[in-house]
């Protein structure tokens, strides 16, 4: 499970943009716009349900990755996690629509039966992802895309197999290549795009006047 919600974050990598997206926008993905109020909104569901959910804070504390770490993160950390994940779920579509991949619903459905087997189901694995739990679906077509695409480009199965290692960085590639072509923007309030980690990075703050272009929520 751990390894699942790492891959939320990591299978794929934004693309770089220029410019900002106007006042009240957090990213534009392609045509698809994530607003500042839903970014926002999304966030302080997310922090409101995992303060309670004792399993996902045991799969967050268990997570090698110190940023995950419960009460490591702070609520730039909380909103750019966010981002990045509303973000790869869009680019994951546009690659599987791009490469004839179907993404039924029953495929979705297995999934969301797969993750509720353990403990704490399919909302608190959403949770230690750094969602709410109405994006449960969300999170789990984006593991089902990912699947399929995977066999799509000759996994078989096994992780520990060349054939499945080769198509993990056929994914990398195509995705980056799918984001490229989006052209994403990111509004500079909430950071940076890391072209090697393929996130949204921390601000990186200059010794001149702030960006303009900035909506707040």
């Amino acid at each position: 499970m751990k390894a699942a919600v790492a891959v939320l974050v990591a299978a794929g990598a934004l693309a770089g943009c220029g410019g900002s997206p106007r006042v009240g926008t957090a990213a534009l993905v392609g045509d698809d716009r994530i607003t500042v109020t839903t970014l926002s909104q999304t966030v302080r569901d997310w922090r409101g349900q995992f303060r309670s959910d004792a399993a996902a804070n045991q799969m967050r504390s268990n997570s090698n990755d110190p940023s995950e770490q419960v009460g490591a993160g702070s609520g730039e950390a909380d909103m750019r996690g966010a981002l990045t994940l509303l973000i790869n779920f869009r680019v994951a579509e546009k690659m599987a629509a791009q490469q004839g991949v179907p993404v039924p619903d029953g495929q979705t459905d297995q999934v969301v039966e797969g993750l509720n087997k353990r403990p704490g189901g399919a909302a608190s694995f959403t949770l230690a992802s750094g969602l709410p739990r109405e994006k449960a679906r969300d999170v789990a077509r984006f593991i089902a895309t990912r699947q399929l695409v995977l066999r799509r480009l000759g996994a078989d199965g096994n992780p520990a197999s060349p054939a499945t290692a080769q198509a993990g960085q056929r994914w990398n590639a195509l995705f980056r290549g799918t984001a490229d072509r989006m052209h994403i923007k990111i509004n500079p309030r909430y950071g940076t795009f890391d072209a090697v980690r393929g996130d949204v990075g921390p601000v990186g703050y200059r010794l001149s006047s702030p960006e303009t272009g900035v909506g707040r929520p």
